[in-house]
């Protein structure tokens, strides 16, 4: 029996599953404290010492998210061929060592290269192959988990005061290799609790029992030694005659939903995007709060953020997921067009009520409606294509706003624009309807 297999069947008491969202809480709290909310605290002190602009340091976020995006259809593959456990443990290497780099910068050009590299890094340590695991080990309590595992990216964000308190005190290089070094020292050991599918390991999703305990000889990685680890047909709770859906990649991109919750999840992170890249700097310099006032502000915002990624989970297993998805998609809107003219901490809290819960549920249905719409036997891959589209939200939302900025001198004009893109994803989300699965094929019900 190998070692995966064994920690696997071991304490029969809590299904393994759990104990893969609790590691893949753990390491998306890194990336949320470290990297996602935290490159904004980086903004103003790199400015001051470079003298590089709003669009040259847009630039570097948006090519670190264009970088995820482009490797998502890669490392989808990789995770639904191979397992999710050797890549997220290069991935958080290379993460580490990013920041480790990053910490000696002296010219834009490398300050892009190493931003690059925590890119990758963090892409392939991180979301896609997490959810993916999370996906393959729950049916009926999918969203819940998948819920939880995504609170850890706002649980992150309670931690920027602490980047920022770093950074004020220690300066921004310190702040990077210390970065660095907590990637490394917790990411790696968390990456040793991922699995594969729970087939490989005799289980069914959600902890039920297989009839078979030896479903097959499982790798370190959690898939069978032989074969290409795309497991069996599956069953679940959903789906054509009782059974889950068992979609390739191919099929569902002929499908109008995949497209139409790309658009919806492209328009979301045009707000995100530029949220996490210009939301402290616009604080301070456009809403008039001190930088400890924007990084409590933060904080609150992802405790709303925290709250929705659970309330989504909750939600998500009961209610229809496409209707909560419309109506969030109008409070990103009601929040950008808030922030656009907010004058005090009112607006700013006002702001971080609307854009975090907003943030939290729609993020996590979002991730459970294509497992549902599509199945687990490609949902890496699905996932990784559907990153490569919604990506360029993120990469075009923080580059508009701030070459927006430096040609008019402030963000209200660009936060009114994407106010307007949110209410158009809307419509997006009330057109994607379940498809169905009819001779191998893919047709919307």
């Amino acid at each position: 029996m190998a070692d995966g297999d064994r920690g696997v069947r071991a304490g029969r008491g809590v299904f393994y599953g759990w104990w893969i969202v609790a590691a893949g809480f753990v390491i998306q709290i890194l990336n949320g404290a470290l990297l996602f909310h935290a490159y904004g605290a980086y903004v103003l002190p790199l400015k001051a010492e470079f003298g590089w602009n709003r669009t040259e340091l847009s630039a570097a976020f948006a090519l670190m998210r264009a970088e995820t995006g482009l490797l998502g259809p890669l490392q989808g593959w990789l995770v639904d061929r191979y397992g999710p456990r050797r890549i997220m443990a290069a991935g958080i290497v290379v993460f580490g060592i990013g920041f480790i780099a990053f910490s000696r910068v002296q010219s834009l050009y490398g300050f892009y290269a190493c931003f690059a590299l925590i890119a990758v890094g963090s892409s392939l340590g991180g979301f896609l192959s997490i959810v993916t695991s999370v996906a393959n080990w729950f049916s009926r309590r999918r969203s819940m988990a998948i819920g939880v595992v995504m609170a850890g990216m706002g649980t992150g964000g309670f931690m920027v005061p602490g980047v920022v308190w770093l950074i004020a005190v220690y300066g921004w290089r310190t702040a990077a290799v210390v970065s660095g070094g907590l990637i490394l020292a917790i990411g790696l050991p968390a990456t040793r609790l991922m699995r594969g599918r729970p087939e490989d390991f005799g289980q069914l999703p959600d902890g039920a029992e297989a009839d078979s305990v030896n479903a097959g000889s499982a790798t370190e990685t959690g898939v069978p030694e032989k074969g290409d680890g795309a497991g069996p047909r599956l069953v679940g709770d959903s789906g054509d005659s009782g059974g889950e859906p068992g979609l390739t990649a191919r099929q569902a991109m002929r499908t109008p939903s995949f497209w139409l919750l790309c658009v919806v999840h492209g328009s979301a992170l045009l707000t995100v995007g530029t949220v996490l890249m210009h939301q402290i700097p616009h604080m301070v310099e456009g809403v008039g709060l001190s930088p400890k006032q924007a990084a409590a502000a933060v904080a609150l915002l992802m405790a709303f953020a925290v709250t929705g990624q659970l309330a989504g989970g909750y939600l998500g297993d009961r209610i229809n997921k496409r209707l909560v998805i419309f109506a969030t998609m109008w409070m990103h809107a009601a929040a950008m067009m808030v922030f656009a003219y907010a004058e005090s901490m009112v607006g700013a809290v006002v702001f971080t009520v609307l854009h975090g819960t907003a943030w939290g549920v729609r993020g996590t249905l979002l991730s459970t409606i294509r497992a549902d719409y599509f199945g687990r036997r490609s949902f890496a891959t699905i996932s990784g294509y559907s990153s490569l589209v919604a990506m360029l939200g993120m990469t075009a939302g923080p580059l508009f706003s701030g070459a927006m900025f430096d040609l008019i001198g402030d963000y209200r004009s660009a936060f009114l624009i994407l106010a307007g893109m949110a209410a158009l994803g809307s419509v997006a989300a009330l057109l994607a309807h379940k498809p169905s699965q009819v001779k191998g094929e893919a047709r919307p019900i």
